[in-house]
Order: structure tokens, then sequence, then C-alpha cells
């Protein structure tokens, strides 16, 4: 038995806004995650996963002007006892993608561990698994402190067009069998504290952009669904 695609618009990749180079562009796997941004900057969303978030950057950032630079805000898993709170990450790696036995078949690299931010934070594993048992924590804890799922592909599709990006994180559960019922209480709990980080990381613009004398439409945030090919 075949399973038929659902079409939902609530859940394709949608832009809240307008990108311009003098501002960043905020990037969330979901709408929860950006819950309490004042719009004061164009938001991303991407739906869940590597391939939703490389997909959807890659298109936005294809159709003109580009951000100043790229803030990925999101929660993770920790990984290892005693993190939690707000962190910037500071090197990523893909924890599902075996770079190592691919390097020694085909001599090539794929996946190498990218360093972002300042360099200062914890490590992120990203991967197309939300993380819920014990052993699979205990395993990437030997090579990062948070995991997620999406931040690795932002960090991918900025470098490769030679955009500033940040990756911001909330500790939202143990990556454990927890995690089910703690990451959906502890979104909104999350947004507030990664609109806190904007709020004081990112200074507002210093003069918006003048409207054409005969546009009376007022400069507010506006959704424009991220078109996608449609298969024969």
């Amino acid at each position: 038995m075949s399973l038929r695609p659902v079409t939902d618009h609530a859940l394709c990749p949608r832009l809240l806004g307008e990108i311009r180079s003098d501002r960043p562009l905020i990037v969330a796997a979901v709408e929860e995650e950006a819950a309490h941004l004042d719009g004061r900057f164009p938001l991303l969303v991407t739906g869940m996963g590597k391939v939703n978030a490389a997909a959807a950057l890659a298109l936005a950032l294809s159709r003109g002007e580009r951000p100043g630079e790229i803030v990925n805000l999101g929660t993770a898993g920790a990984l290892k006892e005693g993190l939690s709170g707000l962190h910037e990450i500071s090197r990523v790696v893909q924890h599902d993608l075996d770079t190592a036995l691919l390097h020694k078949i085909s001599g090539r690299v794929y996946g190498a561990p990218l360093t972002v931010g300042a360099g200062r934070g914890p490590t992120l594993a990203t991967g197309d698994t939300f993380v819920t048992d014990s052993a699979v924590r205990e395993r990437l804890a030997l090579e990062a402190d948070l995991v997620d799922m999406e931040g690795y592909a932002v960090a991918t599709v900025a470098q490769h067009l030679d955009i500033p990006v940040r990756l911001v994180k909330f500790v939202s559960d143990s990556a454990d069998e927890d995690a089910r019922t703690t990451w959906p209480e502890a979104l909104d709990h999350a947004a507030g504290i990664l609109a806190g980080w904007v709020e004081k990381h990112i200074p507002s613009p210093r003069t918006p952009r003048r409207l054409p004398r005969r546009t009376r439409t007022s400069v507010t945030f506006t959704v424009h669904p991220l078109s996608a090919p449609h298969a024969a």
C-alpha cells in the first residue's frame, strides 16, 4: 500500500517579509520557534529536517537580494548533562552522514565539520532524526554537545553563498526518551528566549526603506509561499 502525499500549506516553507542586504534573514524550522519575534526582520520558516532547510533557504536566496547575514534560531537537545539555556554554536557536524567511510571509498570529503560564529560555543550535531533514545544520545555525545535537525544545512547553504551565518539554539530537551513530551512543552518558552536574544544582539535597521509616493500599503510583513515545481 502506497502513501499518498498530503498537501498542507501550513507545512510549506514560507517567507515573511522582504530579504534585504542591510539586515539579517532569520531562519527557523517551525513557526512556533519564532512566535515571539517582533517582525523587525524577515523570517523564513523552512520546515523540519536538513532537506527542507537547505531547499527552502536556497530557493529564498535565489530570488534576488541577499541578506547581510543568516541567523538560524531554533531548539536543540542536550547531549551532555548540565547543558541548558541558550547557546551560539561554534562548530556543526552531520551525525547521520558517514564522512570517513565516504572518503575511504571515494577519496572525497563530504559533510566535513563547519566552523560558524565566533568559534567559542558548543558543537552541534545535525541529522534527520528527532533523538529520543539514550543510547543514541550517548553515541552522539562523543562528537557534539547539542543535537538538532537543520543547523548544518543552513550553515552549508550560507557558506556556499559566502553569507555570514550564526546558529542560535535553546536547549528544549535532553534528547532521550522524554523528549517526545518535553520538546512541545518547551517550545513557547524557547521562542521567548530566542526573541530576547534577537532583541539584544541584532540592532534594528537604522533607516526604513521609503515607499514610492504612489504606494499606500504599509510596511508590514506579509506571507509569501515559496513555490515548488509541480510533478508532471
